[in-house]
This record gives C-alpha cells, structure tokens and sequence, in this order.
C-alpha cells in the first residue's frame, strides 16, 4: 500500500509540489485582507502569484522555477516591499535546484541565493550593528538548505546505483539460471535417448527371437511379441517426454556457450535406476557421511527414464548435503512406493540453510526439470528443527500425472 502511495506521487509532481506549497500559501493569504500594514493587499496578491506559482513546476523546471522565483525576489528587494512568508519560496527552490540538478548549477544557485541574502538587511536592515546578526542568520539557513539538497542528490545517486546493480545482478541471475536449465535440459534428452536406444534394442533382439521361434515354439514367440508389445509403447512414451524436453529448451540445438557438459567417457554405459540406490550410498558412506537408507513398499514396474529421475535426485540431494552439510552432518534417504506414486524425501541435520551461497549451484533446478518431464513436483528447503529437506514426488502412471 505505502509503495503504491509513493508511485502515485513519484507520478503526480505538479499536484505533489503544489501542497508542499500550500502552507505558504494558507500563512500569506490573510495578508490579501490588509492584515500587513507596510505591505497592500495587491502587492501580497501579486508577490504570492510570483512566488508560488512556479512553484507547482519545482520538479519539473527546477531551473527555471528557481530562476523565476529569485528574479520576482530581487524586484521585490529593489522596489522595498516589506518580505512576506512566500518568500520562503526561495529556499525551496534552492534545495531543489541543489537536490534535482548537477552541481555547478546548485552552486549558481546558492550563489544567487547568497546574493538576496546580502541585499535583503542591506534593504531592510535600519542600521550597520542590525545588517551583521541578519546577513549571518540568513547565510547560515542558505548554506544550511543548500548542503542539505546536496546530501539529498547524493542520496538519490546512491540508491539508483543500488537499484542498477540488483537489476544487473538479477539479470545475470536468470541468465546463468537460463543456462543451466539449457544444460540439463540437453543432458535429460541425453539420458532419454539412451533409455530409448535401449528399448529400441531390446524390441530388435525380440522380434528376431519370435521369428526364430515361430514355427518350433509359438508360446514362446507370443511372449516375445507380448514384451515387443510392452517395450515398443515404453519406447514411444520416453520418446514424446525426449521430443518435450526438446521442444522446451528452444530448437533443439546444442546448449549456449558456457553451459556445463556432460564427459564424453562412459556415455554409452548402461544409466543407473533405483537398484543401485545402495550402491550410491555405500559411495556416500565412503566419502564421511553417514546416511540412512529406508524404502516402504513394493517397487513398481517403472520405466528406465523414472529409475534414472530418482536416482539423480538422491544423488544431487545427498551431494548438497556432503557441500553444505558440515562436518557432523547425517542423512537419511526415504523411497516411499505408492500404487500411483513414488515419493521421495533426503533430509540430513546439517547447516545447509545456513551455509553461504556461492551462486554457482543448480542442483535444484535440474531436479525440478528432471521431475516436471514426469508430471511430479520437487520441493526443497530449510527444515524446521535444523538441516535441510528435499521432497520429490512422482506419478507412476500416465493417468495421475499432475
């Protein structure tokens, strides 16, 4: 609400300057009715049109109403009309000459102003011993305005450097998240494609044993037809989640420049599923953090690419906790098998809420990629006794994703 406020009135200048005006105008106005006996109800009508007037473009002109305003000032002096309140309407407009423009224009400005504070007790001042207090008051409130404009323009220049640089900052920010989502995007389609080669063998190495069995054992090549069958629709679902993740990391060329890579060694080695969930946290195990490993039910028939989503999620999970975790930290990884879901959780008692950032980490976005490509969602944050907790959760069949 106040933010809302403040842009109202970051857009309405004119009305804003004006009521910022207004008390001067409220403190002349009974001069208007002959409350000044050395000054006529005209010359007050006329001075406040003069002074305030320009007023309302204080933002807007800061210049030109600052130079209106002194050059109405400066009559006033020469012709001796007594000094009324909307005379004050020179120190505002020097503050803001000061606040809104560079600075040799506030020193030309402070000097026009110390020039009326010369003038006005030579003018009105009856004797030299009164000149003196009243020339050094006045100066001291010019000075004082002045330096206060000042602090206020470097106050502002400040706080806009501030503002750009959280701008360049987030823009860095959504660009190396772009990139990283761009990188495992391509290493998602990678592991796909190998999922689906695989599937695409196993269909060739059956349809060669049905043909082979067709004549001596037709049970036989029925079960090969039944797991072409099976294979064949698997392959085909891997294939539109290769076809989507392509679709959304653009044309489907090679991630941007900068993007991490997959090594090249190793890339046609079989992709690891839930059965080497062991192994992987016999590795951890070996590398000093202790962990747990609990799984509830009965796993189900999953496809190659789901294996490979779990297990990349527990392993990115127990790495952040072996990065961020600390020295004392334990892990506990739960594989819970639904009917129609799998869910997972990997929480440890370490301080990775509480460890500094270095930026560079994208873990949890590639978990979220990986995921989405299987309609399930991630989440990942601070626990509320201590630690940090990340929580996946899967459909296992078509019909219940999300």
């Amino acid at each position: 609400m106040v933010g809302r406020a403040w842009d109202w009135m970051r857009r309405q200048r004119v009305l804003v300057d004006c009521f910022f005006a207004s008390p001067l105008l409220l403190m002349t106005l009974p001069g208007m009715f002959g409350t000044y006996p050395l000054v006529a109800p005209w010359q007050v009508a006329l001075l406040t049109a003069g002074l305030l007037g320009p007023m309302a473009l204080r933002r807007t002109l800061p210049r030109g109403s600052f130079a209106a305003v002194a050059l109405v000032s400066f009559v006033q002096c020469v012709a001796g009309v007594e000094i009324i309140p909307a005379n004050v309407a020179v120190l505002m407009g020097l503050y803001t000459v000061a606040a809104e423009s560079s600075f040799r224009w506030g020193l030309a400005a402070l000097a026009a102003a110390e020039t009326g504070a010369v003038l006005a007790p030579l003018r009105y001042t009856p004797s030299l011993s009164d000149f003196r207090p009243s020339f050094l008051a006045m100066t001291a409130v010019v000075l004082g305005v002045w330096i206060l404009g000042l602090h206020m323009r470097t106050r502002r220049a400040y706080l806009r450097s501030l503002e750009e640089r959280a701008e360049r900052l987030e823009r860095e920010r959504d660009i190396e998240l772009q990139i990283a989502m761009a990188a495992e995007r391509a290493r998602i389609a990678r592991e796909l494609h190998d999922v689906v080669a695989h599937n695409v063998s196993v269909i060739v190495v059956q349809a060669d044993g049905a043909w082979y069995a067709m004549d001596t054992d037709p049970g036989r090549a029925r079960r090969a037809l039944e797991a072409i069958s099976a294979t064949g629709r698997q392959a085909l679902t891997e294939m539109r989640r290769l076809l989507g993740v392509l679709r959304e990391g653009g044309d489907g060329t090679a991630p941007p420049q900068g993007a991490a890579s997959e090594p090249q060694e190793g890339a046609y080695a079989p992709q690891p599923g839930v059965n080497q969930l062991p192994d992987l946290v016999e590795k951890v195990r070996a590398s000093g953090l202790p962990v747990e490993l609990d799984i509830e039910g009965t796993p189900p028939a999953m496809s190659q690419g789901q294996e490979l989503t779990v297990f990349r999620i527990v392993q990115e999970a127990l790495t952040n906790t072996l990065k961020h975790g600390g020295p004392q930290a334990t892990a506990r990884v739960r594989i819970s098998y639904g009917p129609d879901t799998l869910e997972i959780r990997v929480t440890d008692d370490g301080r990775g809420a509480a460890a500094a950032d270095d930026g560079r980490g994208h873990g949890l976005a590639g978990m979220r990629e990986r995921v989405a490509v299987y309609g399930g969602e991630v989440r990942a944050g601070p626990r509320p006794g201590g630690g940090f907790e990340v929580a996946a959760r899967i459909p296992l069949r078509e019909e219940v994703r999300t």
